[in-house]
């Protein structure tokens, strides 16, 4: 079975394409995720949607074909689990993502940092925390309180994982990436970190966990990452079940700190800093405390309220 009949409406080009609706979309990336689309089509696939672009209707149709092949982590409590997706690594700044993690488990919340590398010039979360000794989830269980915890995309859905690394043969992002940005592998209660890296996507992964219904922070992270820059307050919009529940936009100024951060840091390296950092909380920068302060804010509302 093949998928040429959508690339047929997808590969028209950025003015000629046609968008799927949720429906097309689900049956599209659910043979996609099964392994039953040839590799030229699959690449095919892959261009046609980087030129034209994700709409909200075709996300959702993704998510809800990943939705019901996905392996998820039971959580079984009123508090919801943090999920921070975590496939951008880090190429300049030091990869804070493990910091934020650790931050909200001494806060009382679990946290389950997914993600899986497309290529090997970036420092990747995965090695950030095996070097700081937190756990790799080898099977999915519960987490216990406080607990950080790292899982594999593949480990999660083997389909996805396959769409992922097309990235190694084709050199460029796919719709594998931004669903694994919106996807929540959590069977109960979950609260989504949700970044962008250019301010284009910010409106249609909004629109996209409206429809979704999703428990989420949405901001432009670092690098593509779900941590909040340290050198700048951002704008952040929380949601509760697709609702907005706040929005924090300071007009994107600097940090009141103005630390000059380091660059260009290994695993190892990285590992350190962040140490650093939890045994001096009063340098962890501003927008990374406000950050924090935010999702325990609706982590809590979330409890009160279920």
């Amino acid at each position: 079975m093949g998928i040429s009949h959508f690339i047929k409406e997808i590969g028209r080009g950025k003015q000629g394409a046609r968008d799927l609706t949720r429906e097309q979309a689900a049956e599209l990336m659910g043979l996609v995720l099964d392994g039953a689309v040839p590799d030229l089509q699959l690449g095919a696939f892959c261009i046609a949607m980087r030129v034209k672009g994700e709409t909200a209707q075709e996300m959702a149709g993704f998510l809800d074909a990943l939705n019901s092949r996905l392996h998820r982590i039971p959580n079984e409590t009123a508090a919801p689990m943090v999920v921070l997706p975590s496939y951008n690594g880090a190429r300049r700044l030091p990869l804070l993502t493990p910091l934020l993690a650790i931050l909200l488990a001494q806060q009382g919340l679990r946290v389950i940092v997914h993600g899986g590398n497309t290529e090997d010039s970036r420092v990747s979360t995965a090695d950030v925390m095996q070097a700081l000794g937190l756990a790799r989830l080898s099977s999915l269980r519960a987490l216990t309180d406080r607990e950080v915890v790292y899982v594999s995309s593949e480990l999660l859905s083997p389909g996805l994982w396959r769409l992922l690394q097309v990235r190694r043969s084709l050199g460029l992002r796919n719709s594998g990436h931004s669903l694994a940005k919106l996807m929540n592998p959590v069977d109960g209660h979950a609260l989504l970190v949700a970044s962008y890296t250019h301010p284009e996507y910010e409106t249609s992964m909004w629109q996209t966990m409206q429809l979704m219904q999703s428990n989420a922070m949405l901001l432009r992270g670092t690098e593509g990452e779900p941590v909040a820059d340290p050198r700048r307050l951002r704008k952040s919009v929380l949601l509760k079940a697709g609702a907005l529940f706040a929005e924090h936009d300071p007009q994107d100024t600097a940090s009141i700190d103005n630390t000059a951060y380091p660059v260009g840091l290994n695993a190892t390296q990285t590992a350190d800093y962040i140490r650093s950092l939890l045994a001096e909380p009063e340098r962890i920068p501003a927008p990374i405390q406000n950050q924090v302060a935010q999702l325990c804010e609706l982590a809590q509302h979330m409890t009160v309220s279920r």
